[in-house]
């Protein structure tokens, strides 16, 4: 998804917090606007959770977004450094510029997680240009360097997590998603899929419930305090099984779940602490 960040407002949504100041506000207002399934996943976390998780999201949609709002690689590749030099700010522990999302943040990642991020932004290139990607396994790199480093972020700052276990379930989400976006991506002149034929495409959703799978198999090594961030993760199985059994969906842009079954999957997460 390529949103555009939002303004910080002042006055306050009814979800938020006393304990929220402005940058926080400004985050998750931004998520709320530019990607309302990880908003739904974040305020399905428990209340201390959301003040990590907003920060991390916002600053996925700052790098997301960065290349598309310009037609200029040159000034999108200036983008993308900025948020680099920033994360490398953070992780030399010194001052931090000041920004809505830069500064919170600075507070919400775990030590040495910003310098993995970096990897986060540099994949993010790849949408300035109209190259293909070079191979399945460019591809592959993509997703787990986007969807699987954020989800490790995201579940190693709240609290001990196995980083592999993290990355693999981050995988399965960030190709959910990215499967979902292959027409918007194709209309903007982009070629997502290295191989497009069905068969072709239900192999790489079949990878992805591999990697889903594999990462349930090491739960035991997430603790209570980073499972919240494995709610992202919520509608990834369902989407990925529908693309694996109806490869043509991807193409027609008709990969979804139901609203009511969606909101049941959540529920039952929140509840069971099992994603």
């Amino acid at each position: 998804m390529w949103p555009m960040r939002l303004p910080a407002r002042r006055s306050r949504p009814s979800w938020a917090l006393m304990e929220f100041d402005d940058d926080l506000i400004a985050c998750a207002q931004a998520v709320e606007r530019g990607d309302p399934a990880r908003f739904r996943a974040v305020m399905a976390a428990p209340v201390p959770a959301r003040a990590q998780l907003f920060p991390i999201y916002a600053f996925n949609l700052e790098v997301a977004r960065a290349p598309w709002v310009t037609s200029e690689a040159m000034i999108g590749e200036m983008r993308l450094q900025w948020w680099r030099d920033a994360l490398a700010e953070i992780a030399a522990g010194g001052l931090v510029r000041r920004h809505d999302v830069v500064t919170p943040l600075a507070l919400a990642l775990a030590p040495g997680i910003a310098e993995k991020l970096d990897l986060l932004v540099g994949a993010r290139r790849w949408d300035l240009y109209r190259d293909a990607f070079e191979d399945q396994a460019h591809l592959e790199r993509y997703i787990e360097e986007t969807g699987g480093l954020l989800l490790e972020a995201a579940a190693t700052s709240l609290g001990p997590a196995d980083p592999q276990v993290a990355r693999d379930a981050g995988y399965a989400a960030g190709l959910a998603a990215f499967l979902r976006a292959v027409p918007e991506l194709e209309a903007k002149g982009r070629r997502p899929l290295v191989d497009g034929r069905p068969a072709a495409v239900a192999v790489l959703a079949e990878g992805g419930l591999d990697r889903l799978a594999r990462a349930r198999k090491g739960r035991g090594a997430v603790s209570p305090e980073a499972m919240p961030a494995f709610l992202a993760t919520w509608e990834a199985e369902p989407i990925l099984k529908q693309a694996a059994r109806e490869p043509a969906r991807v193409a027609d842009g008709t990969l979804a779940i139901n609203p009511a079954r969606s909101a049941a999957r959540l529920a039952l997460m929140r509840a069971t602490g099992r994603w």
